[in-house]
């Protein structure tokens, strides 16, 4: 579903991706881990296209996308979620689900709001339609976040620490959501704290340190007997805390 070869992006001179080689199968879920600054958020934003690569290619099923001027096309097969919520807060909850339905994937109206209705009771927020994010708590701005993305009939999802900004009480219910979608096949790639649910979820964890693929394999293999020191190190700490 998704191949990246030596994929290299700097920032001034910070190089913060040192060439990074990763395939993602389709309906595969991959959970990237590693510490602040590892680079983990630019690999997503690599795929994606919002941080175009100065080096290396990039493909969505078999296409090189790197370099391609159809970005378009690209976002509409590639859902991406990120931290923070990034609803319009001047736009219902059911306008915030249609509105790149109707402007990207020109959908008539009304065919719009079935789906995002149809989405909406997915993610449990059947009743908050006609609501703004400002009265809905975190957890529902960020489920409503992942209904609009899943509007746009992805192939594949990027989750970007969607629960680091959640109060503890509302991480579950958002986890419960991304749970189903990777029951149903969704492929997916998860930047994430959540080691709990790497272990659940995962098909595939990635550890990331200094902007390169230190270690990867399956979550038992990876969280309980990693062969890398970084790795070790950072799993440490991790489950130490």
């Amino acid at each position: 579903m998704v191949r990246l070869e030596g994929v290299h992006k700097r920032f001034g001179r910070l190089e913060v991706l040192q060439g990074i080689d990763l395939e993602v199968k389709r309906g595969e879920v991959v959970c990237v881990i590693g510490a602040s600054g590892s680079g983990k958020s630019t690999l997503l934003r690599a795929i994606n296209l919002l941080e175009p690569a100065e080096q290396g290619r990039v493909f969505l099923e078999g296409v090189e996308i790197s370099g391609t001027k159809g970005l378009n096309d690209v976002r509409r097969r590639i859902g991406m979620v990120f931290q923070q919520f990034n609803l319009f807060p001047h736009k219902s909850v059911l306008e915030n689900v249609t509105m790149a339905q109707r402007t990207v994937l020109d959908r008539p109206k009304q065919e719009a709001a079935e789906r995002a209705r149809s989405l909406l009771e997915r993610v449990g927020l059947a009743d908050k339609l006609e609501e703004y994010p400002d009265r809905l708590s975190g957890g529902q701005q960020q489920r409503v976040a992942i209904a609009r993305a899943l509007a746009m009939d992805p192939h594949v999802m990027l989750f970007d620490e969607v629960t680091s900004a959640l109060d503890p009480e509302l991480v579950k219910e958002v986890l419960d959501v991304m749970r189903e979608l990777a029951r149903e096949g969704m492929t997916m790639i998860v930047v994430t704290h959540e080691m709990g649910f790497a272990r659940e979820v995962a098909d595939r964890i990635v550890f990331m340190d200094e902007g390169l693929v230190v270690e990867q394999g399956p979550p038992a293999e990876v969280l309980d007997s990693p062969r890398e020191e970084r790795t070790k190190r950072f799993l440490g700490l991790v489950l130490e805390h």
